[in-house]
């Protein structure tokens, strides 16, 4: 019973996996390309979850299909839309940390956040 428990819910355990390793990897990396990269692994964590939350076994794509009256028959398509509106925001917050990261490393000739703090503190 427990083994048939967890397999069920296995894509919830992979996707808790994968955002809890991009917290613990944005806390414990110092370089800031690293925790950049460790908050898209939330970020693609969190649409991951709505995505597959928004799923319906046997769901028919919300298009007007000749006969299909019964409206539970159609996915919904709002979780899909705002995961959509997700990944665009994903992309920008990373486009515009990519450049303020170039910024950074230019002023302080390194990404390392702790040698950044130290430098600030002079």
């Amino acid at each position: 019973m427990t083994v048939a428990v967890f397999f069920s819910y296995v894509i919830f355990w992979l996707i808790a996996l994968l955002y809890v390793s991009g917290f613990f990897g944005m806390m414990e990396h110092h370089h800031l390309v690293k925790k950049l990269m460790a908050m898209n692994l939330m970020q693609t964590a969190v649409i991951l979850f709505f995505l597959v939350l928004g799923q319906k076994i046997g769901g028919v794509t919300p298009i007007a299909v000749p006969g299909l009256t019964d409206p539970d028959a159609y996915v919904n398509p709002l979780p899909q839309a705002l995961m959509l509106t997700a990944i665009v925001v994903n992309l920008s917050t990373t486009g515009t940390a990519l450049a303020f990261l170039i910024v950074i490393k230019k002023h302080w000739n390194t990404l390392d956040e702790s040698e950044i703090m130290r430098r600030m503190d002079k």
